[in-house]
């Protein structure tokens, strides 16, 4: 499963540096930006998967969705 997504125009990417932390670009990966931080209740990133309208995450505390690009989290039971 990918470590990076594509969602319409940027790239959203689980941090190299900072597993509990996502990145976005707007410029095909030139530049990244913070999206996420880490937060203990989600742990790190694992893996992304764009699903249409959320995003998916399995984190080592679960899988977790979101519908605000990767901007909060929702823990899928």
């Amino acid at each position: 499963m990918p470590k990076m997504i594509k969602r319409g125009k940027e790239l959203i990417r689980i941090s190299p540096v900072s597993a509990g932390k996502l990145e976005y670009s707007f410029t095909d990966g030139r530049s990244w930006t913070v999206r996420f931080q880490p937060n203990s209740n989600i742990g790190d990133f694992l893996d992304l998967i764009d699903n249409g309208k959320e995003i998916l995450a399995q984190t080592t505390k679960g899988l977790f969705y979101s519908t605000t690009e990767g901007r909060s989290w929702t823990k899928r039971s």
